[in-house]
């Protein structure tokens, strides 16, 4: 199993947007995005910092229902 690598938002938005998932709106610094299919998710959006590598797992695997090498073809 591949290790999940560090993110900042703006490049977990990019791989979203490239899975085929819109943004649909935006509440203070977290960004909703939702898939044709029905699912969805929220990404925290704060200048200059990473994501904690537990939240997009946790947004990988359970938001997204991808395995870590599927999202990592995504990148």
């Amino acid at each position: 199993m591949s290790r999940m690598p560090v993110l900042t938002a703006r490049e977990l938005i990019a791989a979203l947007k490239r899975l085929g998932f819109d943004h649909t709106r935006t509440n203070g610094s977290h960004w909703r995005f939702e898939h044709p299919d029905g699912r969805k998710t929220t990404v925290p959006v704060h200048k200059g910092r990473d994501l904690p590598r537990g939240l997009v797992h946790k947004i990988v695997t359970e938001d997204l229902r991808l395995s870590v090498e599927q999202f990592l073809e995504s990148l």
